[in-house]
């Protein structure tokens, strides 16, 4: 009798396990759970509420895979950058919220500063200013203003500011050194006022191309106004030999920086699909890819 008692002890406490475990195998987390509920059911792309970070946000497209990129490069710089929380409305200068309308599906966690400066070149110029501050790169940072004149940071840094009068640009000594982030900040804003689309685009590199894109490359359009917008991820297939990549903006008036929806392919949308040639749809402005440009000093 005693025998049979263990016996059966023995069968309720293996049901026990074995119920156990399949219950616990077919549950997702919160976290999971709320990542394959957050788009269409046609799209591939899901989105991760939790992820502080855009690679950590925005998962690739099906069969696809984000490309190798270098520690400390812009391109992860721009891969990784901080996010607000997930459903945050982008909001302009002057606090006021811009709705998304489908234009875009993440907001980046850098300011905007209160006045109508960082638009949409500035947004580029600002990025990778950030990026060569963080590591040192300081006599890396320069901007052209419209002018053509040159704006180098570490001229700033060391005290000196523009005289400017017409499109005559004259530098004189008015501070003492100062290297600091806040300082950095006096000088992009500086640069904010006496640049835009025209004289980023003219400072730029053509990327003859469009297939050799690079994360943090620029499609812009340089004019009064003009527009742009900054790679700032990309992802490859390797059975079907696509490439898609990630845009972000800022726009007119000043405002956050956003990653952009794809509103033309909702099946992979955030995500665009690279193309050798033709028109480039984003949200708010039609680019050609031909438009595909870059900084000098690379990425």
């Amino acid at each position: 009798m005693r025998g049979k008692n263990i016996k059966l002890w023995f069968s309720l406490i293996l049901l026990f396990i074995i119920w156990t475990s399949c219950t616990f195998s077919n549950q997702k987390t919160d976290f999971e759970e709320v990542a394959l509920n957050q788009n269409p059911e046609k799209s591939e792309v899901k989105v991760f509420p939790q992820g502080k970070t855009i690679n950590a946000r925005i998962s690739v497209p099906s069969n696809f895979e984000r490309i190798n990129v270098e520690q400390k490069s812009f391109a992860e710089f721009l891969r990784t950058l901080p996010l607000k929380p997930h459903g945050s409305k982008v909001l302009y200068y002057n606090g006021e919220v811009k709705e998304s309308e489908d234009i875009y599906l993440a907001v980046v966690d850098i300011d905007v500063g209160d006045k109508d400066l960082q638009q949409c070149a500035d947004a580029v110029m600002r990025l990778r200013g950030e990026y060569l501050f963080k590591y040192g790169e300081y006599e890396q940072i320069h901007f052209n203003f419209t002018s053509g004149d040159t704006a180098k940071f570490i001229s700033y840094a060391m005290g000196y500011r523009p005289q400017i009068s017409g499109n005559d640009v004259s530098w004189y000594k008015a501070a003492a050194d100062d290297y600091s982030y806040e300082n950095f900040r006096k000088y992009m804003t500086m640069v904010f006022r006496w640049a835009g689309t025209h004289s980023l685009s003219r400072e730029l590199v053509d990327v003859k191309n469009a297939a050799e894109m690079n994360i943090g490359d620029i499609f812009i359009f340089g004019g009064f106004p003009g527009h742009a917008v900054i790679v700032v991820d990309m992802a490859h297939n390797q059975l079907s030999g696509e490439t898609v990549f990630l845009l972000a903006q800022s726009y007119m008036p000043a405002q956050e920086i956003q990653v952009l929806c794809n509103n033309d392919n909702a099946d992979i949308s955030p995500w665009y699909l690279l193309k050798d040639t033709g028109i480039l749809k984003t949200p708010e402005w039609d680019f050609r890819f031909s438009d595909l440009k870059r900084f000098k000093n690379g990425n």
